[in-house]
């Protein structure tokens, strides 16, 4: 049988496929200036330290936690003084800012009222005065009232007996004497509570006098660091404005 004179198909050529296009490339922008309304970061706070003083029963703990919250980058630094000493150490910038004692002479100075303590009678843990809740000054009469030359109350109380012995040099020297049953000590709650032993005890003397705490800074020394202090000791949050 004859074979067909038709050409048989070849295999396809395939054909190029064409290039896609691409999306032209947009100009870049150039930088923007900075805005001079914009407002400047804030500056860093300042190294410190922030150096507090505290009379002896003062109590800055709570104080002294919000200023590591809030100023973790500006040690604060504790300076324990005595209450004679106190306007020295302002007076002498040996501290930026003290917890002190009233009375205070407060030419020069910014004080701002903290509290008032009550006054306490210290005694030995054995003595009859324990029989009752608080004391009144006439029920001192006939004791031996130690006055330690750190004494920041110095109550006159009538009827008291003077010890035969030369003034203890501070309050913990006194407490040590009564420990061992010779006499009372009137002070301060903090005070009491800072010398607090086994065999003592304090009762709440009604009709003493009491004794206030106070934070106290030169006012030509209010520093940035002060005014932070201050609203920490005023209760101004973090996001409060000064004033």
């Amino acid at each position: 049988m004859a074979k067909s004179g038709a050409p048989r198909p070849g295999p396809r050529r395939q054909g190029k496929r064409p290039a896609k296009a691409t999306a032209p490339k947009k100009p870049q922008r150039p930088a923007r200036a900075a805005d001079p309304a914009a407002p400047a970061p804030p500056p860093p706070p300042p190294a410190g330290p922030f150096r507090l003083g505290a009379i002896p029963g003062a109590t800055p703990g709570k104080w002294i936690d919000l200023w590591q919250q809030r100023m973790p980058h500006t040690p604060l630094e504790l300076v324990p003084l005595q209450v004679a000493e106190q306007r020295a150490a302002l007076d002498a910038a040996s501290v930026d800012a003290a917890l002190v004692r009233r009375p205070i002479d407060v030419e020069g100075l910014h004080v701002i009222p903290l509290y008032d303590e009550v006054p306490v009678v210290v005694c030995a843990a054995e003595s009859h005065l324990t029989a009752a809740d608080e004391l009144t000054l006439a029920d001192l009469a006939g004791e031996i009232v130690i006055s330690p030359l750190d004494d920041v109350l110095h109550v006159d109380v009538p009827g008291a007996v003077a010890p035969a012995f030369a003034r203890p040099d501070d309050t913990a020297q006194a407490i040590e004497t009564v420990a061992a049953g010779v006499g009372i000590v009137i002070v301060p709650m903090s005070l009491a509570r800072l010398h607090q032993r086994r065999d003592v005890t304090q009762r709440p003397l009604r009709d003493g006098p009491v004794s206030s705490v106070a934070l106290a800074w030169p006012v030509e020394a209010t520093t940035e660091l002060v005014e932070t202090f201050v609203g920490i000791v005023r209760g101004r949050t973090a996001r409060s404005s000064r004033g």
